[in-house]
């Protein structure tokens, strides 16, 4: 399987909150919903869709995992909601128990044993592992080598701070740009791939 990243991410790098002003306020961020003026159905969304499309599972970090959980089931009846809540997912937590909401072909994956069963799963057959959002859960897969290909939705936005996907650990990482398209916004969709040896 390959590891693909999709990600909303601000021209200054961060990916937090960008679904709305509840998401995620870690450290004072105020700026959830952020990328809502810049969606557009046909570029934005049909980038989402087409990673969806290729999808074998979805891997998610707990935080991500949380909001996904609260909001798709009811979504039931919209195509794109009904393959979200059917697709196999994984959740990397310590923390997650039975008291957390229910999200239909779930499997839990312990922290302690993140990199190794995500090692193992991508050395399986099958589509994509498509990761959205879970900024610490990237900034891991990219440091290990796990991440297969980025699909960054690059929005034309400053935020002045909030959290990345990106290691900080003086690693030099070199990707090949595969493909880009610009929406009307000024949204660029940048697929990248790791460039082997860089």
């Amino acid at each position: 399987m390959r590891i693909v990243v999709s990600e909303f991410i601000s021209l200054d790098g961060v990916v937090q909150a960008p679904g709305g002003a509840g998401e995620d306020g870690d450290g004072g961020f105020a700026h959830g919903g952020w990328s809502h003026p810049f969606f557009d159905p046909e570029v934005v969304g049909g980038a989402f869709s087409d990673a969806l499309g290729g999808a074998e599972a979805l891997l998610f970090g707990r935080r991500t995992w949380q909001t996904m959980a609260a909001a798709w089931p009811e979504r039931a009846g919209d195509p794109f909601a009904d393959r979200m809540n059917a697709i196999r997912k994984y959740v990397v937590s310590e923390r997650l128990d039975d008291s957390e909401p229910a999200w239909e072909n779930t499997t839990r994956i312990p922290g302690g044993e993140a990199v190794a069963r995500i090692r193992e799963l991508r050395g399986t057959e099958g589509g994509d592992l498509v990761v959205m959002g879970s900024p610490t859960l990237v900034r891991t897969l990219l440091s290990e080598g796990l991440a297969d290909e980025l699909r960054l939705m690059i929005m034309p936005v400053l935020l002045g701070g909030g959290k990345s996907i990106f290691p900080d650990d003086g690693g030099l990482r070199t990707l090949e740009l595969v493909s880009t398209v610009t929406s009307a916004a000024g949204v660029n969709v940048c697929t990248y791939r790791p460039v082997t040896g860089g």
